[in-house]
């Protein structure tokens, strides 16, 4: 049965961009160390996380903005891509009211118009594989406030960024199960079973 996984970088004090994200400045000013566990780190850990989390991605979700931000042309390329040097290829469907006119990326984008058709879409074509919601912060929270979600990866990165875009505004109150923790010395990896 496909799982669907909520997995993003977020700092100390909540935030998954520094301030003034945009399509290109994609992590905002002063967000790098959110991602140094992605692109800098030469902990096992790590690399096996991302290595799992990218064999495990049968499709994706996320929002306009990060789609934005990937397409944008200082955005991914073919030797980075979702997975970062693994570059995978799945399916992307983009939650958007206004699809753009046209695609720098030659991967497989798929809009549309709302959230739990996106999930459905691609949990239609995710295989015996998962769908994973990478984002961004607003998709995120969205997914989890509407139980769309099975799991949440939270990847804790050790910075405070101080503002920037916040993972859960005016979120629904709800409990979870934190299932696992795993600490490198970049981020704290953890998974909580949502539902």
């Amino acid at each position: 049965m496909t799982t669907v996984v909520a997995d993003i970088s977020v700092s100390l004090d909540g935030f998954v961009t520094g301030p003034d994200a945009g399509p290109d400045n994609g992590l905002g000013t002063g967000g790098e160390p959110l991602h140094t566990w992605v692109f800098e780190s030469d902990d096992p850990l790590d690399a096996e996380i991302l290595a799992r989390s990218t064999e495990r991605s049968g499709a994706v979700v996320m929002g306009r903005n990060l789609f934005d931000v990937i397409d944008a042309p200082s955005g991914w390329n073919d030797d980075m891509g979702y997975g970062a040097q693994h570059a995978a290829r799945p399916p992307f469907f983009v939650v958007t009211h206004d699809p753009p006119a046209d695609v720098r990326l030659e991967l497989d984008f798929r809009f549309v118009a709302d959230l739990p058709t996106a999930i459905e879409q691609a949990k239609a074509v995710a295989g015996d594989k998962d769908v994973f919601v990478m984002g961004g912060g607003e998709i995120i929270r969205q997914s989890v406030d509407a139980g769309l979600v099975d799991e949440l990866v939270l990847h804790l990165s050790p910075v405070v960024l101080g503002a920037g875009t916040p993972l859960f505004v005016a979120a629904t109150r709800r409990e979870l199960v934190q299932r696992e923790v795993r600490p490198s010395r970049t981020a704290v990896h953890l998974t909580y079973d949502v539902r």
